[in-house]
């Protein structure tokens, strides 16, 4: 009987350890189910062919951006009176501006400081947006009170409006400078979106777990609700770049922007204004580069946006 006895025992422990099919399955529901919000937005966007367009359009400016010399070998300062409106010829595929610069070079190099803005902006604008927005929606109260109202005022003045006022009287002018004053104007609009989502999260079940287990208020905003809150914000931030890009164009164009011997876009429209019935294609290259980029940014932040809205991704 004792030997008999030993290997039933044996057998008896080694059976739980084998998974059935039943275990198997409920794992990989498990799995389903722990999918976080950018696996489900990734899978989504990746599938679609807007995405990867809009996303190789940009990346192909921001290498043109990083390294215009790798693209143009002229030097698109250097002028020269004699081809003045010129047409395009052998090694200046695009011709010349009135003042005899290569416009090809000034297209691809007017990419740097366009892009600067964008990107400054918006880093700046989503930073105090973010910031200002989950403090006010998380802790309410007076802060959610004084920091409302503060957004309203900021929010009622126009943004290219507010930059033109301030543009104005700045004596020294650059990238960072318009960049600064433009974040300066356009927070309210992600601090808005930032307090109405953290005012939703706050009131998540992990939230309300959280605080149970003993965590600090703060490291519940930092650590869950943030993160959490994100969804929006980025969509927004995407489509304001290309917003941004269009802002600065406009300023420089009105001469308030970057200064004459910079290189931008928008500088290039405004001094070809001059030649648009004798040369309209140093007008038309520089707006063209402009549009395209400010495009894909826009087509960027659709795709995102609809990936990261539930109601379209069950439409879908």
């Amino acid at each position: 009987m004792p030997s008999n006895a030993a290997p039933r025992s044996a057998t008896h422990f080694v059976a739980p350890l084998e998974e059935t099919p039943l275990q198997a399955i409920d794992q990989v529901n498990e799995d389903e189910k722990t999918r976080s919000l950018w696996t489900d937005a990734w899978e989504s966007m990746r599938t679609r062919p807007t995405f990867w367009i809009s996303s190789i359009l940009i990346l192909l400016i921001i290498v043109v951006a990083v390294f215009p010399g790798l693209f143009a070998h002229v030097d698109p300062r250097a002028s020269n009176l004699d081809n003045s409106d010129g047409g395009p010829e052998a090694g200046h595929i695009l011709g010349f501006t009135r003042q005899g610069s290569d416009v090809y070079a000034r297209v691809i190099w007017g990419a740097q400081n366009s892009l600067i803005v964008g990107i400054v902006a918006t880093v700046l604008v989503s930073l105090v947006g973010i910031v200002i927005g989950a403090l006010a929606g998380f802790y309410g109260g007076w802060l959610d009170t004084i920091v409302s109202r503060i957004g309203d005022i900021f929010f009622s003045i126009p943004t290219v409006l507010g930059a033109i006022v301030i543009m104005s009287v700045i004596p020294a002018r650059n990238a960072i400078t318009v960049a600064l004053v433009l974040a300066a104007f356009a927070w309210p609009q992600i601090a808005r979106i930032m307090r109405g989502a953290v005012l939703s999260a706050k009131q998540a079940d992990y939230v309300m777990a959280s605080a149970a287990l003993g965590v600090s208020r703060f490291k519940t905003l930092v650590r869950h609700v943030i993160p959490n809150s994100l969804a929006p914000v980025i969509v927004v931030a995407t489509v304001s770049l290309g917003t941004f890009i269009v802002a600065e164009a406009t300023l420089s164009f009105l001469g308030i922007g970057l200064p004459p011997s910079a290189l931008s876009w928008g500088l290039d429209i405004g001094t070809a204004q001059t030649s648009i019935r004798t040369n309209p294609s140093t007008i038309f290259w520089p707006s063209a580069a402009l549009s395209i980029t400010v495009l894909a940014f826009l087509l960027l932040g659709d795709v995102v946006r609809d990936a990261l809205d539930p109601k379209a991704r069950a439409r879908r």
